[in-house]
């Protein structure tokens, strides 16, 4: 399809000072969980970006000195020479495909643990580290200038290793941001007396950072728009355009991260607009900021109306690296559009790198070989490949085998969507269903391709039908026997007419009345999403579960703390650090978690969310069938996320007929004696 004029303003080039964007699409910095110890992989993912069309690619944040060290979290660094190789590589993977890459120094100051340097963190008072029961060090005036000598060393470095962007940091809780907030720094000096002396640091810092780069980068400043109890909107305003002159450009947020980093459950598209909308006028500068961003018509609409002078995004960068160039290409329904899961983050934090439900080659350019946007074609003719299901493994799967040309038929014994449908029926999770449609569009392309809703595949069935490459997507179902980490062996007495399952609830069921019970032994987002549900609708509802938090893992995907309030605002009786250990006549046994002493609460249904049984008879039936391959993916192999499904049927895809050589890593090797 031909460009859209309508979208053109989107691929302006805009200078900043002595650099010029090609267009307005910027990476803003985000984690990727590769950081200095992956740094071929996270060149290659970066360099996936650019070749994709964001204008700018950003790094994530980027450490100055041994005393920001944010392991196990994985971080860039420039501390010496042999970081400034690796950054280098980063750099010149962005410069290869004509965009401008930046990089954000930071220091972490009191949120650093210095797990691995051992370093005393520093800040502007004494405060407890993040992640450890100790305290950082009160800056004086030598760790000051300790600091100021750091960055600007920092800044020629990244000056030796070409990037186009120097960033200044902020924001985010981080050294700078504690300078400014009036709750952290309560020094009585002249970095801390007053808001002009809270904000004496970061001045000095822009200006030392303009001196290093001189002519030859720009200088981005990240920085909140508030203070972090969200007032001081007037005076952060008047200090952005007091430092304007020396920054090109602003890269602003709130200090709220559940809405810049929202997940769609509660967040939507455009979010920062009324907090940011200011800026423009204030600095007289380009500005940038975040939003999830999805829709071109959004991202036009936020630079036609001035918000905005670059559309920032992480999310959807990561969702898909090629989104720019798909504008610009008119191929919108191409678009894998972010829909808000967190996963990518969530690995972060695991210290892993990061990955994608949308995006299953996210973190795999350098290891695998991966591209987002090609899979290699079969070379001459192959027979066709049967797949039995179309839940998000079975759609991946057939997608990815159909773009290599080879003739897929797919089976689906209802409508094509799996446990995808089910979920996104929860409270918020409509974005999820972007998995499926998604997906849907490609097979719609895919003349190769042929679904078949509404077939039930028995082993006889796939007999009769001749095909020898068979691949079993079946899913998984939730087990109403309790096992799980609680329960290995299950629990007998869970066996009772009282027992629905999540699938049941996502299904339609809904119990006869009377208190529910929910036992979450997983602690993802299902049994938080299905007591919201039933409450909402007016059930009486209790959460039971051993951690000590609603949906404890989803710490990481930036929801617990918002799930946990949904579901008290929506008065559902919290029982944490308590283990459902029985069922007995209207009533559910709970043993503590921690000193096995039992309460007895009323329940007429019994909801346990503990772990999920693989479907995989189909599969165990046809080991002796004679096919020429035969393959389980996604949930039938091994429950997990729906990105763990995705990845595994795009994996199996790629291989077939193909195998691959195993994943390159990245690690030290010692010199044999």
């Amino acid at each position: 399809m031909p460009p859209d004029p309508r979208y053109a303003p989107l691929f302006q080039p805009l200078r900043i000072g002595p650099v010029t964007a090609p267009n307005r699409f910027w990476q803003v910095p985000h984690c990727s969980g590769m950081g200095n110890q992956h740094p071929a992989t996270l060149a290659a993912m970066r360099g996936v970006k650019a070749e994709g069309g964001w204008g700018v690619v950003n790094s994530e944040y980027c450490s100055i000195h041994p005393s920001s060290d944010d392991t196990p979290a994985p971080y860039c660094s420039l501390w010496d020479e042999g970081d400034t190789a690796n950054m280098a590589a980063m750099a010149d993977a962005v410069h290869a495909h004509g965009a401008l890459a930046g990089v954000e120094l930071w220091h972490g100051g009191g949120r650093s643990a210095n797990v691995l340097s051992r370093a005393a963190a520093l800040g502007p008072e004494s405060i407890l580290a993040e992640t450890g029961p100790w305290q950082s060090q009160r800056m004086d005036r030598k760790d000051i200038k300790d600091l100021r000598d750091w960055h600007r060393a920092a800044a020629l470095r990244a000056k030796a290793a070409d990037f186009d962007i120097v960033y200044v940091y902020a924001a985010h809780t981080y050294l700078l941001a504690q300078f400014l907030d009036p709750a952290l720094n309560r020094r009585a000096d002249d970095h801390g007396r007053d808001f002009d002396a809270r904000t004496r640091l970061i001045r000095d810092l822009v200006s030392d950072t303009r001196d290093a780069v001189g002519d030859r980068a720009a200088i981005a400043i990240r920085i909140e728009v508030t203070d972090e109890d969200g007032t001081g909107s007037a005076a952060r305003a008047e200090f952005l355009g007091r430092i304007a002159p020396l920054v090109d450009v602003f890269d602003v947020t709130i200090p709220d991260y559940g809405v810049e980093m929202g997940p769609s459950r509660f967040v939507k598209e455009a979010a920062l607009e009324s907090h940011i909308a200011h800026v423009r006028s204030a600095t007289g500068k380009p500005v940038v900021s975040v939003g999830r961003f999805t829709s071109p018509d959004t991202m036009l609409s936020q630079l036609r109306r001035g918000i905005l002078d670059f559309i920032g995004a992480a999310r959807p960068s990561i969702a898909d690296p090629f989104l720019p160039a798909k504008i610009r290409d008119g191929r919108l329904d191409d678009i894998r559009e972010c829909i808000g899961c967190n996963i990518c983050y969530a690995h972060d934090g695991l210290g892993a790198p990061i990955r994608c439900t949308q995006n299953p080659t996210m973190g795999e350019e350098w290891r695998q070989g991966w591209h987002p946007d090609r899979v290699p074609a079969l070379i001459g003719t192959a027979d066709p490949v049967l797949i039995v299901g179309a839940g998000p493994a079975g759609l991946e799967a057939a997608v990815t085998l159909g773009q290599r040309g080879i003739p897929v038929v797919l089976a689906e014994a209802g409508e094509p969507g799996g446990r995808v449908t089910r979920e996104a029926r929860l409270p918020g999770l409509a974005e999820w269903g972007r998995v499926i449609d998604w997906r849907l569009t490609q097979i719609a392309k895919l003349p190769q391709v042929t679904l078949y809703p509404g077939s039930r595949m028995t082993p006889d069935d796939i007999r009769d039908t001749g095909l020898s490459h068979v691949m079993i997507a079946t899913g998984s179902l939730w087990r109403a026997d309790g096992r799980g980490r609680s329960h290995p062996g299950g629990v007998p007495c869970f066996a009772d007419p009282r027992t629905l399952t999540p699938d049941h609830i996502l299904d339609g069921t809904r119990p006869p009345g009377g208190p529910i019970v929910i036992f979450d032994d997983e602690g993802y987002h299902i049994a938080a999403g299905l007591a919201d549900l039933l409450a909402a609708e007016g059930h009486d509802v209790a959460y039971v579960s051993p951690a000590g938090s609603v949906a404890s893992w989803t710490s990481y995907t930036v929801e617990q703390s918002r799930l946990q309030a949904r579901l008290i605002d929506r008065n559902v009786t919290l029982r944490l650090g308590q283990i459902v250990s029985a069922l007995g006549p209207g009533t559910a046994t709970l043993a503590c978690a921690h000193t096995g002493r039992e309460t007895i609460i009323p329940c007429t249904t019994l909801i346990p969310v503990t772990s999920r049984e693989p479907q995989d008879a189909l599969y165990l039936a046809l080991q002796d069938r004679g096919l020429t391959t035969l393959s389980r993916i996604g949930d039938a192999r091994a429950p997990g996320l729906i990105a763990h499904a995705i990845h595994d049927a795009h994996g199996v895809a790629r291989a077939h007929l193909t195998p691959a050589p195993p994943p390159r890593r990245e690690r030290p090797v010692l010199p044999r004696r």
